[in-house]
């Protein structure tokens, strides 16, 4: 079945993006979360979705976070940081709020599957996360084909915002890990207004 093989493809991505992961540059990332006064979290769409998963968990962990665009959200500052999710690294939106995050001396974490994008060359810690993008569409099916590459089997960025997903919430689990808190202590700031 095309589910089966789709659900395999994906699970591969995860995979491989597990196994690139660089440690030094995780410490980094959640030194940064969890040092900061505040942490924004910003995505659109699908990887937006992802983003408002994770910003839920940081709240569990008891880190202060803000999503971007949200009415409460207040103004960012040097003592912050924004972590931006943008598997192409040029979404326009995503791009601005970083620029405006760099201007007020905010710290700067790109997680995205283009390092060398606008928000890479923004961000101050980026995480790479590989997987196909909307923008990685060949549409040329001879060169396609010549390069051993056949239609994905998930569509548009479904591969980033997935392993995206599966990667912050490990990042979750290595946060419990490091800040010394358990799942008892998360359930206490979970909702209860449900």
């Amino acid at each position: 079945m095309i589910l089966n093989d789709a659900i395999n493809e994906i699970i591969t991505n995860i995979t491989n993006v597990s196994n690139s992961i660089d440690e030094e540059n995780i410490n980094e990332m959640m030194n940064v979360l969890t040092g900061s006064k505040n942490v924004y979290v910003i995505g659109l769409g699908r990887s937006g979705l992802v983003g408002k998963a994770f910003a839920m968990r940081l709240m569990h962990l008891g880190i202060s976070v803000y999503v971007v665009g949200e009415t409460i959200t207040p103004a960012i500052h040097k003592t912050d940081c924004l972590l931006a999710i943008s598997g192409s690294g040029e979404t326009s939106y995503i791009v601005s709020t970083a620029k405006a995050a760099k201007s007020r001396d905010a710290t700067v974490l790109a997680v995205t599957s283009y390092a060398e994008s606008t928000l890479g060359e923004l961000a101050d810690i980026i995480v790479p996360i590989k997987g196909r993008t909307k923008i990685d569409i060949e549409k040329n099916y001879i060169k396609r084909q010549i390069g051993g590459e056949h239609q994905s089997l998930t569509p548009l960025g479904t591969l980033f915002e997935l392993s995206t997903l599966v990667f912050l919430d490990g990042l979750i689990a290595e946060l419990m890990h490091k800040m010394n808190k358990t799942e008892a202590d998360m359930k206490m700031k979970h909702n209860v207004l449900e």
